[in-house]
């Protein structure tokens, strides 16, 4: 394990997922989606969906995907934890402010195997793909489910055409995952582990906040804010990675 943090990860993997606010969170959620896949886009990195649920909307409930890029770790490590908007949804006729969250994890993926992982410690099922995808998607079970007994992770691949390629990507994310418990288990509990990625989701635990009337989006961390919300969620967040770099090498 000490050798494999000495090395750069080479992929990173994102999820996200809706948190307090219901049907707004999920809006959100997708708002944060459009945001990364915009910035690995405007970076030329390589991006792929693995799994995804919406709501009867179109909003975003849950969702994962990898950026491939030995930079794209150290860009998005810290946009783990909860995000939190405050807006006026579109349906919301008497013109209430809505605070709303989704959570954010980001798993780096190292190329070389970290550790083994027993065959009989998991548990596959095979499903069918709720994506596009034709008829192979449609009819074969190519989605895939494999849970982690020993500690109970779950993870799912979907985006492939064949079940051997989804069960290979959802093991890459099962390792990582464990990875990151192995890593966090030196000096917390898993349960301290989660908590200081996601939390609870619940609206007051942040590490940022999108403030739509007043047009800013603040870090809660930095102490630092930044106007022209819209820009950003579109994808322009080098503001945003460019004082969290100045950031952290001045505390160095």
């Amino acid at each position: 394990m000490d050798n494999l943090h000495q090395k750069q990860p080479q992929a990173v993997i994102l999820e996200i997922r809706a948190g307090a606010g219901g049907k707004e969170a999920a809006f959100f959620a997708d708002n944060l989606y459009n945001m990364y896949s915009k910035y690995a886009e405007s970076q030329n990195w390589k991006f792929k969906l693995i799994e995804q649920s919406k709501d009867e909307l179109g909003g975003i409930r849950e969702i994962s995907f990898e950026i491939q890029n030995p930079n794209a770790y150290e860009e998005l490590k810290y946009e783990a934890g909860v995000h939190r908007v405050q807006r006026i949804p579109s349906t919301e006729k008497s013109g209430r402010i809505h605070t709303s969250t989704a959570s954010v994890t980001v798993l780096p993926i190292y190329e070389e195997k970290a550790f083994e992982i027993k065959q009989e410690d998991l548990e596959i099922a095979f499903t069918h793909s709720g994506g596009k995808g034709g008829q192979n998607v449609n009819k074969v079970e190519t989605a895939v489910r494999i849970t982690h007994k020993p500690t109970r992770i779950v993870v799912k691949s979907e985006s492939e055409r064949s079940q051997m390629r989804n069960r290979e990507e959802a093991l890459r994310i099962l390792t990582a995952k464990l990875i990151q418990q192995q890593t966090q288990e030196k000096t917390s509990s898993l349960g301290e582990l989660r908590k200081g990625q996601i939390g609870t989701q619940d609206r007051s635990e942040k590490i940022r906040t999108y403030n739509f009337l007043q047009d800013r989006i603040t870090d809660h961390r930095f102490k630092k804010s930044w106007h022209n919300i819209e820009k950003i969620l579109n994808g322009n967040m080098e503001p945003i990675f460019k004082y969290i770099r100045k950031s952290e090498e001045k505390s160095k």
